[in-house]
Protein backbone atom coordinates (compact mmCIF):
# COMPACT_ATOMS: atom_id res chain seq x y z
CA UNK A 1 0.00 0.00 0.00
CA UNK A 2 2.75 2.42 0.87
CA UNK A 3 4.26 2.15 -2.60
CA UNK A 4 0.98 3.06 -4.30
CA UNK A 5 0.47 6.03 -1.99
CA UNK A 6 3.96 7.36 -2.58
CA UNK A 7 3.54 7.01 -6.35
CA UNK A 8 0.15 8.78 -6.17
CA UNK A 9 1.62 11.50 -3.96
CA UNK A 10 4.53 11.93 -6.35
CA UNK A 11 2.18 12.23 -9.32
CA UNK A 12 0.06 14.75 -7.43
CA UNK A 13 3.12 16.86 -6.57
CA UNK A 14 4.29 16.71 -10.19
CA UNK A 15 0.86 17.70 -11.48
CA UNK A 16 0.63 20.61 -9.03
CA UNK A 17 4.13 21.75 -9.92
CA UNK A 18 3.24 21.76 -13.61
CA UNK A 19 -0.07 23.48 -12.98
CA UNK A 20 1.22 26.10 -10.57
CA UNK A 21 4.66 26.61 -12.09
CA UNK A 22 3.47 29.16 -14.67
CA UNK A 23 1.54 30.99 -11.96
CA UNK A 24 4.61 31.29 -9.77
CA UNK A 25 6.72 32.71 -12.59
CA UNK A 26 3.90 35.01 -13.66
CA UNK A 27 3.88 36.52 -10.17
CA UNK A 28 7.36 37.98 -10.61
CA UNK A 29 6.33 40.59 -13.22
CA UNK A 30 3.43 41.48 -10.90
CA UNK A 31 5.94 42.63 -8.27
CA UNK A 32 7.61 44.94 -10.78
CA UNK A 33 4.22 46.14 -12.00
CA UNK A 34 3.25 47.13 -8.46
CA UNK A 35 6.03 49.71 -8.34
CA UNK A 36 4.91 51.00 -11.76
CA UNK A 37 1.33 51.15 -10.48
CA UNK A 38 2.51 53.04 -7.40
CA UNK A 39 4.33 55.62 -9.52
CA UNK A 40 1.35 55.96 -11.88
CA UNK A 41 -1.19 56.56 -9.10
CA UNK A 42 1.08 59.00 -7.28
CA UNK A 43 1.92 60.89 -10.50
CA UNK A 44 -1.76 61.19 -11.35
CA UNK A 45 -2.58 62.49 -7.87
CA UNK A 46 0.27 65.00 -8.05
CA UNK A 47 -0.91 66.37 -11.38
CA UNK A 48 -4.68 66.18 -10.83
CA UNK A 49 -4.96 69.35 -8.83
CA UNK A 50 -6.76 69.85 -5.55
CA UNK A 51 -10.24 68.79 -4.67
CA UNK A 52 -12.17 65.57 -4.55
CA UNK A 53 -13.48 65.57 -8.13
CA UNK A 54 -10.07 66.31 -9.64
CA UNK A 55 -8.35 63.65 -7.56
CA UNK A 56 -11.04 61.04 -8.25
CA UNK A 57 -10.20 61.20 -11.96
CA UNK A 58 -7.14 59.12 -11.01
CA UNK A 59 -9.29 56.19 -9.91
CA UNK A 60 -9.26 53.55 -12.62
CA UNK A 61 -6.38 54.98 -14.65
CA UNK A 62 -3.97 52.16 -13.80
CA UNK A 63 -6.58 49.42 -14.14
CA UNK A 64 -7.90 50.85 -17.41
CA UNK A 65 -4.39 50.92 -18.88
CA UNK A 66 -3.81 47.35 -17.71
CA UNK A 67 -7.13 46.09 -19.10
CA UNK A 68 -6.72 47.86 -22.43
CA UNK A 69 -9.29 49.29 -24.83
CA UNK A 70 -11.38 46.11 -25.14
CA UNK A 71 -12.35 44.77 -21.72
CA UNK A 72 -14.47 42.11 -23.43
CA UNK A 73 -11.35 40.62 -24.97
CA UNK A 74 -9.95 39.89 -21.49
CA UNK A 75 -10.76 36.98 -19.25
CA UNK A 76 -12.53 37.96 -16.04
CA UNK A 77 -9.49 36.84 -14.06
CA UNK A 78 -7.28 39.26 -16.02
CA UNK A 79 -9.68 42.16 -15.50
CA UNK A 80 -9.89 41.36 -11.79
CA UNK A 81 -6.08 41.17 -11.54
CA UNK A 82 -5.78 44.63 -13.11
CA UNK A 83 -8.35 46.08 -10.72
CA UNK A 84 -6.80 44.33 -7.73
CA UNK A 85 -3.38 45.71 -8.67
CA UNK A 86 -4.66 49.26 -8.63
CA UNK A 87 -6.70 48.67 -5.49
CA UNK A 88 -3.52 47.58 -3.70
CA UNK A 89 -2.10 51.04 -4.37
CA UNK A 90 -5.23 52.81 -3.16
CA UNK A 91 -5.24 50.62 -0.08
CA UNK A 92 -1.61 51.55 0.62
CA UNK A 93 -2.43 55.25 0.22
CA UNK A 94 -5.54 54.87 2.39
CA UNK A 95 -3.51 53.24 5.17
CA UNK A 96 -0.81 55.91 4.96
CA UNK A 97 -3.43 58.66 5.17
CA UNK A 98 -5.24 56.91 8.02
CA UNK A 99 -2.03 56.59 10.05
CA UNK A 100 -1.06 60.22 9.39
CA UNK A 101 -4.53 61.41 10.32
CA UNK A 102 -4.58 59.28 13.46
CA UNK A 103 -1.30 60.86 14.61
CA UNK A 104 -2.68 64.35 14.04
CA UNK A 105 -5.86 63.92 16.08
CA UNK A 106 -6.58 64.14 19.78
CA UNK A 107 -7.70 61.00 21.68
CA UNK A 108 -11.44 61.67 21.27
CA UNK A 109 -11.07 62.28 17.53
CA UNK A 110 -8.98 59.10 17.18
CA UNK A 111 -11.81 57.03 18.69
CA UNK A 112 -14.27 58.61 16.25
CA UNK A 113 -11.93 58.07 13.29
CA UNK A 114 -11.59 54.37 14.15
CA UNK A 115 -15.37 54.01 14.43
CA UNK A 116 -15.84 55.87 11.14
CA UNK A 117 -13.35 53.60 9.37
CA UNK A 118 -14.95 50.43 10.75
CA UNK A 119 -18.35 51.65 9.52
CA UNK A 120 -16.89 52.49 6.11
CA UNK A 121 -15.25 49.06 5.79
CA UNK A 122 -18.57 47.40 6.59
CA UNK A 123 -20.43 49.67 4.15
CA UNK A 124 -17.91 49.04 1.35
CA UNK A 125 -18.14 45.28 1.85
CA UNK A 126 -21.94 45.26 1.87
CA UNK A 127 -22.20 47.61 -1.11
CA UNK A 128 -19.73 45.71 -3.28
CA UNK A 129 -20.96 42.27 -2.21
CA UNK A 130 -24.50 43.27 -3.19
CA UNK A 131 -23.40 43.14 -6.83
CA UNK A 132 -23.07 39.38 -6.52
CA UNK A 133 -26.42 39.14 -4.74
CA UNK A 134 -28.07 41.17 -7.48
CA UNK A 135 -26.45 39.60 -10.57
CA UNK A 136 -26.00 36.13 -9.05
CA UNK A 137 -23.21 34.92 -11.27
CA UNK A 138 -19.55 35.06 -12.05
CA UNK A 139 -20.03 38.15 -14.20
CA UNK A 140 -20.40 40.01 -10.90
CA UNK A 141 -16.81 39.26 -9.90
CA UNK A 142 -15.17 41.93 -12.12
CA UNK A 143 -17.90 44.33 -11.00
CA UNK A 144 -17.05 43.62 -7.37
CA UNK A 145 -13.34 44.16 -8.06
CA UNK A 146 -14.19 47.46 -9.76
CA UNK A 147 -16.39 48.49 -6.83
CA UNK A 148 -13.67 47.68 -4.29
CA UNK A 149 -11.08 49.60 -6.32
CA UNK A 150 -13.34 52.63 -6.78
CA UNK A 151 -14.49 52.78 -3.16
CA UNK A 152 -10.98 52.26 -1.78
CA UNK A 153 -9.66 55.02 -4.04
CA UNK A 154 -12.43 57.38 -3.00
CA UNK A 155 -11.74 56.67 0.67
CA UNK A 156 -7.99 57.15 0.28
CA UNK A 157 -8.63 60.55 -1.30
CA UNK A 158 -11.18 61.44 1.39
CA UNK A 159 -8.68 60.73 4.17
CA UNK A 160 -5.79 62.43 2.34
CA UNK A 161 -7.80 65.64 2.18
CA UNK A 162 -8.19 65.56 5.96
CA UNK A 163 -4.45 64.99 6.32
CA UNK A 164 -3.81 67.99 4.08
CA UNK A 165 -5.90 70.10 6.47
CA UNK A 166 -4.05 69.02 9.64
CA UNK A 167 -2.18 71.85 11.34
CA UNK A 168 1.50 71.77 10.42
CA UNK A 169 3.85 71.38 13.36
Amino acid sequence: MTGRWSIAAGLLVAALTLALGPMASAAEPDRAKRSDDKRSVEACLASAGRGTKALETCIGKVADACIGPDEGARRDSEVIACLDGEQAQWDRLLNEAYQALLKGLDADQQVKLRAMQRAWLDSRKKSCDFLYDFFQGTMANPMIANCLNRETGRRAIFLRLFVDDLPRQ
